[in-house]
């Protein structure tokens, strides 16, 4: 059977919802999504009343379950928009546009892999930490975030990953500080070839940064406003240096989310 390819928006459904410290899990049966999707694909979710979509990272993946294929979703209500989404109960329909964006791109061997992630974006880690365990890749994995409320699946990460750093900057769980305090250290003890990261730009830069120090090649997932989520109307803009050398302004819903760490103009950005 050929592979599934392509976006495709279906209306979707509420089949559970939780919360999970400062987030809320939702479980999403939306026909066709989670056969298409690749870890760093997100989901577009069309809210009551507003025309920009919100851009959801998907956490979670299942085949079957009693409702089908499912794709979890993480969200953190700061909106209009999230906050209205969090509130969806079990039963309500939803439509959802994806999978959408540039996925993770997957080393051809198996080589040692850092994945770095903090908050709710640090989401698309965790199907990424599994692929490459699937394939046999020694990962390891660093979950931040400012308090212990907002750390993302750190006991789910256990079984994702070779090893698991927790960084918490108020120390309520793990070690004290931020990404940039220990990413150089994690990168150079782990010996990584390649270094995956997700989370607020200054992780990324901070990580992106250590990758290029350790001599390591870095994808970023980079999470900036995307009002459709399909590229029709720019303006999502991701400024990046081409591979001519030429800066370049893209999409960061079509040529992204997930870019080359050292290809991201961090200062225009």
């Amino acid at each position: 059977m050929p592979e599934a390819r392509g976006p495709v928006h279906v209306d979707g459904e509420v089949v559970a919802t939780k919360r999970v410290g400062g987030y809320r899990h939702l479980t999403l049966a939306a026909p066709g999504v989670p056969e298409r999707f690749r870890a760093g694909n997100f989901v577009a979710v069309s809210v009551a009343g507003h025309v920009a979509r919100r851009p959801l990272w998907v956490h979670r993946v299942r085949a079957s379950s009693a409702f089908g294929p499912t794709l979890d979703v993480v969200v953190e209500a700061r909106g209009e928009g999230t906050t209205w989404l969090a509130a969806q109960p079990v039963g309500a329909r939803v439509p959802i546009t994806g999978p959408l964006g540039r996925a993770f791109a997957l080393p051809k061997e198996a080589v040692s892999c850092v994945l770095v992630g903090e908050g709710y974006a640090a989401a698309p880690l965790f199907p990424l930490a599994e692929r490459l365990r699937e394939r046999g890749f020694s990962v390891s994995l660093v979950v931040s975030a400012p308090d212990e409320a907002h750390l993302l699946s750190a006991l789910e990460a256990r079984r994702s990953a070779r090893s698991v750093t927790v960084l918490t900057a108020d120390g309520s769980v793990g070690q004290r500080g931020t990404v940039a305090d220990h990413v150089d250290d994690l990168v150079r003890r782990s010996e990584a070839d390649v270094v995956y990261a997700a989370g607020p730009t200054s992780v990324l830069r901070a990580t992106a940064s250590a990758a290029e120090r350790a001599g390591a090649w870095s994808q970023v997932a980079v999470e900036v406003p995307t009002p459709c989520g399909t590229g029709l109307c720019h303006g999502c803009p991701l400024p990046v240096l081409g591979e001519d050398g030429v800066d370049r302004v893209v999409r960061a819903c079509t040529e992204g989310p997930v870019v080359r760490g050292d290809r991201v103009r961090w200062d225009a950005l």
